[in-house]
């Protein structure tokens, strides 16, 4: 009987101690998490985000108050082998007019982003210098027109050409010259440091409508098409989803190659304005003082509008007398300048 016994509670004590080793160390499961009293978990909100500023030339809100922060404007090249270009995303405002020929050029100016590369990097012209002191910017370019690099040099203007000052650019490999130039705000901030140019600005202010705006004057316009010259037209169609105009270049997206996303712009001003040829090279004098015609496209509607450069920059106005100033969405605009012959008529289409 005791014999009995004594192997029962040896069995007993031995499955006892298989099933201790079969489970896991106490250190290794996992503790309970007690809510610390003193940590207070903020409540969930969908109030949107207060700014203390607006940026000056696209009416978004920022928590940096750019109103005196130098814009830099970036002569950027728009033939065929220089597509799809980079940077052109982070502009605040970008005007496109023809520079010679059938080729029309990109006006980039920066201000309120920093895009991480610029380019490809052009020359300039008269009427780009005209635009870009309008902004008090850095004109950042590569070379120009004999009349364009006289006034440079007259006028003792702010500005950054690439013939002699190579460091603040470089060449990539994948294009061909010239289209190959690039450079970056890092390298321009630091010309512009290195030359003793200013840091500040007065730079042009625009009137902005509220972010919850909607546009419901107008005609309709959906698709843009814009025939800058008879072998250069471009086009632009309106993403109600994103509330934007989705750029198109010879029937397709135009991409920034940053992020190979399609360009677009929440404000579209087209305007015409006179065209003159110079000389045999076909180098054009473009009128952007005005007065003269246009279209704002807003949210899929069009409304016709006068311009005129006013305090240092093109300005669309809604009455003829040119004392109301058309508002801009909060967002980027980008300025078309057409030939005023043969005039928006023929050059301009939109549904």
């Amino acid at each position: 009987m005791k014999r009995t016994v004594k192997s029962s509670l040896m069995v007993l004590a031995f499955m006892l101690l298989t099933t201790a080793c079969g489970q896991k160390p106490v250190d290794t499961q996992p503790s309970p998490q007690v809510p610390d009293p003193l940590v207070q978990t903020p409540p969930e909100t969908n109030q949107p985000i207060e700014y203390a500023y607006k940026a000056p030339m696209t009416g978004i809100g920022s928590q940096e108050n750019l109103g005196s922060k130098r814009p830099i404007m970036v002569m950027i090249n728009n033939a065929p082998p220089a597509r799809p270009q980079t940077g052109i995303n982070k502009a605040d405002m970008i005007y496109e007019v023809l520079s010679e020929g059938e080729m029309t050029r990109f006006l980039a100016i920066f201000q309120s982003q920093k895009p991480e590369v610029i380019g490809p990097v052009r020359s300039i012209r008269p009427y780009f210098i005209q635009i870009g002191t309008g902004f008090d910017a850095v004109l950042v370019h590569a070379g120009g027109s004999p009349d364009a690099l006289e006034t440079l040099a007259r006028k003792d203007l702010s500005h950054l050409d690439e013939i002699p000052n190579g460091k603040y650019f470089w060449r990539e490999k994948f294009r061909k010259m010239p289209h190959n130039l690039y450079t970056k705000p890092e390298l321009l901030e630091k010309a512009m440091q290195d030359k003793g140019m200013r840091q500040t600005a007065e730079v042009p202010r625009f009137t902005f409508l509220p972010e919850d705006t909607e546009i419901k004057e107008g005609e309709p316009a959906t698709q843009v098409d814009l025939t800058f010259h008879s072998l250069n037209k471009a086009a632009f169609t309106y993403d109600a989803e994103q509330k934007k105009y989705m750029r198109f270049t010879a029937g397709k997206p135009h991409l920034d190659l940053s992020d190979k996303k399609q360009l677009s712009t929440t404000n579209l001003l087209v305007i015409s304005a006179k065209h003159r040829v110079l000389d045999k090279e076909g180098r054009l004098s473009v009128d952007v003082i005005g007065p003269g015609d246009g279209y704002l496209f807003q949210q899929g509607k069009a409304r016709k509008i006068k311009w005129k450069r006013s305090n240092g920059v093109i300005r669309a106005y809604e009455d003829a007398a040119l004392t109301q100033e058309a508002p801009l969405l909060p967002g980027n605009t980008w300025i078309s300048i057409l030939p005023n012959s043969p005039g928006l008529s023929k050059s301009l289409k939109f549904q």
